[in-house]
């Protein structure tokens, strides 16, 4: 028969600590480990404002999947529809083959998509910020749109705005402003304008209201224009059009609103819980005792709130992993189940400059301490590039941020609605 073979399907934070934590459970010759998916590398999220910033070179958040899994065959492609009952998994590669994987554990860790909301002109006008080739085009187009400034006077590309005001939109504000003002610095351009919009009636709604409002006062002190309780009615080339009837004209809409399960979920016909699949607290599908998921895919119950879904959270997604590592093994006579359970450590948001808000274990952090913090947790948190992350934050201390466009990565692709094209081809 051989031995077993356990697939994985995505390698974001759930897939790869997941993946790493098979290796290190499972005997080399006890079962065969393959992972679906489409780059060949993890992407460490919570970075990409800095790369989209100008202080991070973007291979920082790209950890290489082979040197950090070597006992994983790694199958570059999309995988597009999951069989349960035949066991088998079809992914189709970027030249378009297709393949059969068969599986004796599924372990689905497949992560969000940008959540693409019915708002008039969005898909075709607004930036999604999801991936290391939508933050290299910002950062270009940023700096892009201030060269022209000063060729033409026009303020609307001067004006940047961004949709949505939790974790990514708040720093991506915090690190385009520092980006934007060395750019315009010794130029005749109009004023930098940063407009930041959220429905919510604070900035960073999902997380601890200590963290809110030293976050907000540190982007007004700086020019930010923040508006709460305010959405996006509609999106032009030219203007963004706000709820409560403001137009702000300006050639960048960026789209922080949130993330969606990706589409290879809706493909299974099971049940789910706020578009995510209901798994038990031993990461379970209920009726296929085989198959496991975890992270943005998981409705994992959260025993520490109700029973409620965990939040879409990298710290719940490596965890989620680490367990499913766990269960697997398991179920193959390694080990015992366990039940998730996992209490937040708190939440780290880097300002730029000297500034960021943190809460470690709960305790409020503002300045230089929560910046330290927030740099040393994602320091501990990187499977991979760390010497080179601090590297980067070592020559920006004693440097200016570079400045410099490249214009690699075309307009077409970071579209939210060719993201959305994309996305929903996987499913």
């Amino acid at each position: 028969m051989g031995k077993p073979r356990v697939l994985v399907v995505g390698a974001g934070f759930a897939g790869f600590h997941c993946l790493r934590g098979l290796e290190k459970a499972l005997p080399a010759d006890d079962a065969e480990l393959v992972v679906v998916n489409p780059a060949d590398h993890m992407l460490y999220v919570p970075l990409l404002p800095e790369v989209a910033g100008g202080t991070l070179d973007p291979r920082r958040v790209a950890v290489p999947l082979r040197p950090g899994l070597p006992r994983t065959r790694l199958v570059l492609a999309h995988a597009t529809s999951v069989d349960l009952d035949a066991r088998t998994c079809t992914a189709v590669d970027v030249e378009g083959r297709s393949q059969e994987l068969n599986w004796d554990r599924l372990v689905l860790t497949a992560g969000s998509v940008t959540r693409l909301m019915s708002v008039p002109g969005v898909a075709e006008h607004a930036l999604g910020f999801k991936s290391v080739a939508e933050a290299v085009y910002l950062r270009d187009h940023v700096l892009r749109q201030i060269e022209l400034a000063e060729q033409d006077g026009d303020p609307a590309r001067t004006t940047f705005v961004v949709v949505g005001a939790g974790y990514t939109g708040t720093e991506l504000v915090a690190q385009g402003q520092r980006l934007a003002e060395a750019a315009a610095r010794n130029r005749k351009v109009p004023p930098i304008r940063w407009v930041l919009v959220d429905l919510a009636p604070r900035v960073l709604p999902g997380l601890d209201e200590r963290l809110s409002g030293p976050a907000l006062k540190v982007l007004r002190s700086r020019g930010v224009d923040v508006r709460l309780e305010t959405t996006v009615s509609e999106v032009t080339a030219t203007c963004a059009k706000l709820s409560d009837g403001t137009e702000v004209p300006t050639k960048t809409a960026v789209w922080c609103v949130g993330v969606r399960p990706d589409p290879l979920v809706e493909s299974f016909g099971l049940p789910t819980v706020r578009g995510r699949l209901a798994v038990g607290t031993d990461l379970t599908v209920p009726g296929h005792p085989h198959v496991f998921a975890a992270g943005d895919v998981a409705a994992v119950p959260d025993v520490f709130n109700g029973g409620d879904p965990t939040p879409m959270t990298a710290q719940h997604a490596e965890r989620q992993g680490k367990l499913a590592a766990h269960n697997v093994a398991a179920s193959l006579g390694h080990g015992t189940p366990r039940q998730y359970r996992h209490r937040d450590l708190g939440f780290v948001v880097d300002l730029a400059g000297g500034q960021a808000v943190a809460n470690p274990l709960h305790v409020p952090l503002t300045g230089w301490p929560a910046k330290v913090v927030a740099r040393g947790y994602h320091l501990l948190a990187m499977p991979g590039n760390r010497v080179r992350v601090a590297a980067d934050w070592l020559t920006g201390l004693l440097t200016r941020r570079q400045v410099v466009q490249f214009g690699l990565v075309p307009a077409a692709g970071v579209r939210l609605g060719d993201a959305d094209r994309v996305d929903a081809g996987r499913g």
